[in-house]
């Protein structure tokens, strides 16, 4: 077995595929016709994003990200943080925490995309 896909449940699939490939440059890899799913190339994992609408034709009831209280986070890792959380944020992403170095050797930030996602902008962890 191995791990796929992350899905999020999006208000918006173009518009948030549009938003990831601009503030962290991950390419589009597919939209499908009807806008309701489409992935981005990130390696070997994708990151996937589906309609809300699309989710409740399929009887489920997505929730909404919620900032104050997370369930989880994406994670992404570069090499210069810094430059990475102005280009985030200089393409909407809301700034939640500016870049700041760790006990542990890390330089982390985090950013809010327009949909509410908690995500961290990270270095290696040098493990």
């Amino acid at each position: 077995m191995i791990f796929k896909y992350t899905i999020l449940y999006v208000g918006n699939v173009k518009s948030s595929l549009e938003f990831f490939h601009a503030a962290f440059g991950f390419e589009i890899g597919f939209l499908h016709e009807a806008g309701d799913y489409g992935e981005l190339i990130t390696g070997d994992t994708k990151i996937a994003f589906s309609a809300k609408s699309l989710m409740r034709n399929l009887g489920k009831s997505p929730g909404d990200a919620a900032l104050q209280d997370p369930v989880f986070e994406l994670a992404f890792e570069t090499s210069d943080v810094d430059a990475s959380f102005e280009k985030a944020t200089g393409a909407g992403a809301t700034p939640v925490s500016k870049p700041v170095d760790q006990p542990w050797g890390q330089r982390i930030s985090y950013v809010k995309d327009p949909n509410g996602f908690l995500i961290e902008i990270c270095s290696p962890t040098g493990v």
